[in-house]
């Protein structure tokens, strides 16, 4: 067995930063942070308000607000992301909010997701039932996102974003609006998703409720000049 080649495979597949600082109007937000998530590891940043942590999230994404100044590496697969467009990046994100589309069916906003090459037009119906059915939600294509429970909704809000196929997962603080028992089963839905699809998971969050059972990382904003 050739440990050494699986130790490269696992070191390409990662989520890497090396270095990264913000910057808000020359004053420090946050960094440098350097970090390697490992696939299907679930790795918390834990912060207060107003630390950088959903820039962070932005940054790694290719959204980040030009008024914050970046620097340092992001790598995703072996595969440096730097001045690549969003959608090019392969990252995946789940917010708060669900920001499903409410113009469009369940079945709509999944198929929004999916990847061009997803299977024929006769396929990717299948494709969206199959994703249903594995999160509990089997019939709910047709229905209309405004008539969804809040779980429902943050369901098909995970299924979308899975369904697009990301090689990476970022969770910006996405149980913070849901009750304690909703939080817990949800939890443990989106970690075993990533755990299942080998994803490099990096949650964001001010709560330790919410932190998986991987590494736990405080997140704290960079020393001014004057500390």
């Amino acid at each position: 067995m050739d440990t050494g080649q699986g130790e490269a495979e696992a070191a390409m597949a990662a989520l890497v930063l090396e270095h990264v600082r913000l910057e808000l109007a020359g004053r420090p937000l946050l960094g440098p942070l350097s970090l390697t998530v490992q696939p299907g590891e679930i790795v918390t940043l834990m912060g207060p308000s107003g630390c950088g942590k959903s820039s962070l999230l932005a940054y790694i994404c290719g959204t980040l607000d030009p008024a914050i100044a970046a620097s340092g590496r992001v790598a995703l697969d072996g595969q440096d992301l730097g001045g690549l467009p969003p959608e090019l990046r392969g990252i995946g994100i789940l917010f708060q909010d669900d920001l499903l589309f409410p113009h469009m069916t369940v079945g709509e906003n999944l198929a929004f997701a999916l990847p061009r090459d997803s299977g024929t037009r006769r396929e990717r119906p299948r494709i969206i039932d199959s994703a249903l059915e594995e999160a509990g939600l089997t019939g709910f294509a047709p229905r209309d996102p405004a008539t969804l429970s809040g779980g429902q909704r943050v369901r098909v809000a995970l299924l979308r974003t899975l369904l697009s196929q990301p090689r990476a997962l970022l969770l910006d603080e996405p149980f913070n609006k849901l009750d304690q028992d909703l939080r817990s089963n949800f939890r443990e839905l989106v970690f075993g998703h990533a755990r299942r699809r080998s994803l490099p998971t990096l949650l964001v969050t001010h709560d330790p409720a919410d932190a998986g059972t991987g590494r736990v990382i405080p997140l704290r904003a960079a020393p001014t000049d004057n500390d």
